[in-house]
C-alpha cells in the first residue's frame, strides 16, 4: 500500500522586495508522508522559515504550490479555518495567552470547531495528560517553566487534530536537558499517534533527533537525507563540529587527521 502524502510542495518561490528582487526560496520541491519527523536546517537566511511560513499558509508564495492532505492552499476560500483545522503550530516563544491558564490556552483552537464548553475541556485536559502537564493545567504561563509552556504550545498544537504540526526552533529557548525532554516528547507523538512533525532547526543535535534531515541553503533543497542508522547521526552531530566545519572548509589540518580529511569530507557532505 503507498505511503500518504500529507505534505507536498511544487515549484515553491519566494521572492521579496521591488527593486533588489531576493529569491528567499527557489524552486522547491518537497514531498512529506504521514507519519514522518522532518528537520529542515541550513545558515541563517537559507529560505528554512521562509519555507516553513509558505507550508503553514502564513505567507503566500510567488509562485508554485503547497498541498496539505490532498488539498493545493491555493483552491482554499478560507485558509484561516482550514489552517486552524489542518495545522498545529508549536514556536520557539510559545506564543501562549498570559492571562488564561494552561488548559484555556489548549482550548482556544477548539472554538474554530464549535465544541460544547465541555467538550474543549475534556479535550484540553485529556491532551495537558498526553504530555505530562495534568497537574499544571489551572496554571498561568507565567508559573511555569520554559519547558512546561512548550509542552502547554504541543498539546495546543493538537488540539484539532491536524493533519501535520510545524514547529519553528521549538528548542530554541531551552536548555539541553529540557531540549532532550521535548525531542523525546515528539519522538513518542510519532510513535503512538503517527503525527507527522516537521521542524525547522539550527541544533544538530535536533536534527539529529529526525528521521529525515533536509538541508536548504540559498533558497534551494541542497541535501534530503534519511536517517536511517545511528552512523548517519553521528555524522550529522561530527558535521557541526570544529573540527567537522574545518575539513568541509578544507583548512590546514595536524598531519594524524590531514591523510584522513578527504574521506571525512566525502563521508559529511553525503549528510
Amino acid at each position: 500500500m503507498p505511503e500518504r502524502i500529507v505534505l507536498e510542495t511544487r515549484g515553491l518561490t519566494r521572492v521579496f522586495g521591488d527593486r533588489v528582487l531576493v529569491r528567499a526560496l527557489d524552486g522547491v520541491d518537497l514531498q512529506v508522508a504521514a507519519g514522518e519527523i522532518l528537520a529542515i536546517i541550513g545558515p541563517s537566511g537559507s529560505g528554512k522559515s521562509t519555507l516553513l511560513n509558505l507550508i503553514g499558509a502564513l505567507d503566500t508564495p510567488s509562485s508554485g504550490e503547497v498541498i496539505i492532505d490532498g488539498t493545493p492552499l491555493t483552491k482554499v476560500r478560507n485558509i484561516d479555518r482550514f489552517r486552524g483545522r489542518t495545522i498545529g503550530f508549536v514556536f520557539q516563544s510559545h506564543n501562549l495567552l498570559p492571562t488564561l491558564t494552561a488548559r484555556e490556552n489548549v482550548e482556544v483552537p477548539m472554538y474554530e470547531l464549535r465544541l460544547s464548553g465541555r467538550a474543549r475541556r475534556a479535550r484540553a485536559v485529556e491532551l495537558l495528560d498526553l504530555v505530562g502537564l495534568t497537574k499544571r493545567a489551572d496554571h498561568l504561563p507565567s508559573q511555569m517553566s520554559g519547558g512546561e509552556r512548550q509542552r502547554v504550545a504541543i498539546a495546543r498544537a493538537l488540539a484539532n487534530e491536524p493533519a501535520i504540526v510545524l514547529a519553528d526552533e521549538p528548542t530554541g529557548n531551552l536548555d539541553s536537558a529540557t531540549t532532550a525532554d521535548i525531542m523525546a516528547l515528539f519522538a513518542r507523538l510519532n510513535h503512538e499517534r503517527g503525527l507527522t512533525i516537521v521542524l525547522v532547526t539550527h541544533n544538530t543535535e535536533v536534527a539529529a533527533a529526525a528521521q529525515r534531515v533536509i538541508t536548504i541553503r540559498d533558497g534551494k533543497i541542497q541535501r534530503d537525507v534519511t536517517m536511517g542508522s545511528e552512523i548517519e547521526r553521528e555524522l550529522l552531530l561530527f558535521k557541526s563540529s570544529v573540527l567537522g566545519q574545518a575539513i568541509l572548509r578544507g583548512d590546514t589540518l595536524p598531519p594524524e587527521i590531514a591523510a584522513a580529511a578527504p574521506a571525512l569530507q566525502h563521508l559529511l557532505e553525503q549528510v
